[in-house]
């Protein structure tokens, strides 16, 4: 789908204003929960501080302590919001279920696991571990969705249903991923420090793939569903089985744009 918004400005915010009034008006009955959530704000950053802590909110995290730090973190680091609007542009773009912007905000939980994760990854920056280990904690139990607060993970990212999503402590996720349920990027149990996998640009990783280790999954490749992957995997490679083998090379630079799950570029036996 293409689009005319523009992550870099206000006309995002504007696009979902526009969309939830619409909601509102042909949906009574959630016009409480629409104005409460974006229509009473201001822009994206207070609406989404609102919609995540009441959210992860419990009893040694209550709604008002986290809208706290979730707004002090969005001040203090304004990439967060850039990588925000990013990620929403990206879901709009690449899950077909998904008819407009505001869809995403309000009802995507791996949009709210990403979107938690950066405030986490934030509290870690900036050497708040415990808080930022209570967060990731909040995050899982909620949204199902285990990422730990010092991975480093790009803007632009789809967590398609999300359910089951694991990240390690040492993982790399670049710019413009798509990766889908039940996926993990972990350690092999073997290794210490540096242990988890670094996905590199426009990758797109299938559901229930399974990621062990330091290495590499090169630009614009493919990890097919379920697949193994123990190695590194060259740039534009579309790998599968189990254990993961390259089987092809893609068709495009940018799988997880595409997020064609076949096996085009194969070869056959």
């Amino acid at each position: 789908m293409d689009t005319l918004i523009n992550p870099c400005n206000e006309s995002l915010w504007q696009q979902v204003l526009e969309e939830v009034a619409v909601t509102a008006r042909e949906e009574p009955l959630l016009a409480g929960f629409l104005h409460a959530t974006i229509l009473n704000h201001n822009d994206i950053a207070s609406a989404l501080s609102f919609l995540l802590a009441n959210k992860l909110h419990c009893n040694i995290t209550p709604a008002l302590m986290l809208r706290e730090v979730f707004d002090t973190a969005i001040r203090d680091d304004p990439t967060i919001i850039d990588s925000v609007r990013c990620d929403i542009i990206a879901i709009y773009e690449r899950d077909s279920a998904c008819r407009n912007f505001s869809t995403s905000f309000l009802y995507y939980k791996g949009f709210h696991a990403l979107a938690a994760y950066r405030v986490a990854h934030w509290l870690w920056q900036h050497q708040r571990q415990s808080l930022a280990l209570v967060l990731q904690n909040r995050i899982s139990v909620v949204f199902g969705v285990d990422i730990h607060p010092a991975a480093k993970i790009g803007k632009g990212i789809l967590f398609d249903h999300a359910t089951s999503l694991v990240i390690g402590e040492t993982a790399v996720v670049e710019d413009c991923v798509s990766i889908l349920q039940s996926v993990t990027l972990g350690g092999t149990g073997k290794e210490t420090e540096d242990r988890h996998p670094k996905v590199r640009r426009g990758v797109l990783i299938g559901p229930g793939a399974t990621i062990l280790g330091n290495i590499e999954i090169g630009e614009g490749s493919k990890v097919t569903a379920a697949s193994v992957v123990l190695k590194d995997v060259p740039p534009h490679s579309i790998v599968a089985g189990v254990p993961g083998k390259v089987v092809g090379t893609t068709s495009n630079d940018d799988p997880a744009e595409k997020m064609d799950h076949g096996l085009e570029g194969c070869g056959s036996d």
